[in-house]
């Protein structure tokens, strides 16, 4: 098991939430852990090799900026991992889950507009042979995304 320095464990705690809108956020965040930017970013690059985060990006709010839709596909047990990797592959997706139900792969897709949402949803159907079921948000909640991590 890896053991986290100090600067390890703020880096992944301090930036889940108010991260540097600047032209050089890396170097905010270097300056403020009292570090340089090119450690930084290689921290960052080995948290992601190593599974520890899966992304380093913005969180907006749903359909202000574009629109998206909850998305559910009911596939053969067999087929699911086949299948999650071609839906993975689709710019519009994020990730993707297997849930133990009927409809066992989840998705979130995101377009710039509805009708280039509908494309890609029968883009994807054309390319898996399986029908995409929508759920569109009809009412908002708010989940934080942001963890923060009790070190032992």
């Amino acid at each position: 098991m890896k053991t986290y320095s100090r600067l390890d464990k703020d880096l992944l705690n301090n930036y889940q939430h108010n991260f540097p809108l600047v032209s050089k956020p890396y170097a905010q965040i270097a300056e403020q852990l009292g570090s340089d930017e090119d450690t930084i970013l290689k921290l960052l690059q080995e948290f992601k090799q190593d599974d520890v985060v899966t992304r380093v990006g913005p969180v907006f709010q749903v359909n202000r900026i574009g629109v998206s839709t909850l998305a559910a596909m009911s596939v053969p047990d067999s087929e699911v991992e086949t299948v999650a990797n071609i839906i993975s592959n689709f710019k519009a997706v994020n990730h993707n889950y297997k849930r133990e139900h009927d409809f066992n792969l989840w998705f979130v897709a995101t377009a710039p507009t509805h009708p280039d949402l509908q494309h890609t949803i029968a883009q994807m159907e054309d390319t898996t042979g399986y029908e995409v079921m929508q759920l569109p948000m009809l009412k908002e909640f708010h989940i934080d995304l942001g963890f923060e991590i009790r070190w032992e």
